[in-house]
């Protein structure tokens, strides 16, 4: 095969790759509205090239094969857009022909391993999340401390989320308001890492139409660096109160995915966290949906 046929079928195989994983995404995954009258599922076109800050015309010509040159910039960017895992992003800049400029970078995934002690840790809840507050996995006890979060959609799975516009999680999260501010500060110092991420932008955008209250937090500019250590207190609609201690420990660096595991404050909630496990275990159960940053 001549130097032009390869290059010929890289970009194919990378119109037809873009195209696979455009599709698996729903807007309401990266904060878009899902809009009318689709003809084709997961994300349009226009969509990618705005998550991406691309032009629409150059990333149609992506996807129809035309024969015009990626920067490893740009290729990051569209990796970020369609939220790819880590040998998805590594397949991406191969048939792109550019050098990733983030070779080391720490994709939004999680291994079995770390599934696996997640699961172990009951009856103590706990849930590994990612510094844009999104719970990538968790417990079953940490996904009944308010509400059921295995039955919430995937993409209102984020603790910032739920804390901010879920009413449930509005009236049984004690202390809301100090939890909700040193949230919204943690999250504001995150972001100055990731100013020109998609999702970043899409989160933020999702929670400034949803949340005025967010807003009003928003614009106070408060940032918090290390992370919190005060108790937290639940009111569980099955058990009643509970109040935990916390610990993180971080899967990367830090300000990245942390296993986070609650840790009863005192013996009534050790002893009513118990009795929580045991009703969540005697429980009928139903599989759970999996969050879409979890591979």
């Amino acid at each position: 095969m001549d130097a032009g046929t390869a290059a010929r079928s890289r970009r194919h195989e990378l119109a037809s790759f873009l195209r696979s994983r455009r599709e698996r995404i729903s807007p309401e995954q990266v904060g878009l509205p899902p809009g009318r009258r689709r003809r084709t599922p997961g994300l349009r076109r226009e969509e990618v090239a705005q998550l991406a800050a691309v032009g629409v015309t150059w990333y149609t010509w992506l996807e129809q094969a035309r024969d015009i040159q990626v920067s490893g910039q740009v290729a990051d960017a569209i990796a970020r857009a369609l939220m790819l895992d880590r040998m998805e992003r590594r397949h991406l800049f191969t048939l792109a022909g550019a050098a990733d400029p983030h070779p080391d970078l720490d994709c939004p995934g999680m291994s079995p391993t770390v599934r696996a002690m997640v699961d172990q840790l009951e009856p103590l809840p706990a849930a590994v999340l990612n510094s844009r507050y999104d719970i990538i996995a968790h417990n079953r006890t940490y996904g009944r401390l308010v509400g059921d979060l295995d039955g919430m959609p995937p993409e209102d799975r984020n603790l910032m989320w739920l804390a901010f516009t879920d009413p449930a999680w509005r009236e049984r999260m004690l202390d809301r308001e100090e939890n909700i501010r040193l949230m919204a500060a943690k999250f504001r110092a995150s972001m100055a890492q990731h100013l020109a991420d998609p999702a970043w932008k899409a989160l933020l955008r999702r929670l400034q139409q949803g949340s005025p209250e967010f807003c009003a937090m928003w614009e106070r500019h408060e940032v918090l660096v290390q992370p919190d250590s005060h108790v937290k207190r639940y009111l569980n609609r099955d058990v009643g109160l509970l109040a935990f201690d916390f610990t993180h420990l971080w899967l990367g660096p830090q300000q990245g995915p942390r296993l986070t595991t609650y840790v009863p404050a005192d013996d009534t909630t050790r002893e009513r966290l118990h009795r929580l496990h045991t009703l969540i275990t005697t429980e009928p159960s139903h599989p759970a949906t999996p969050h879409p940053l979890a591979v």
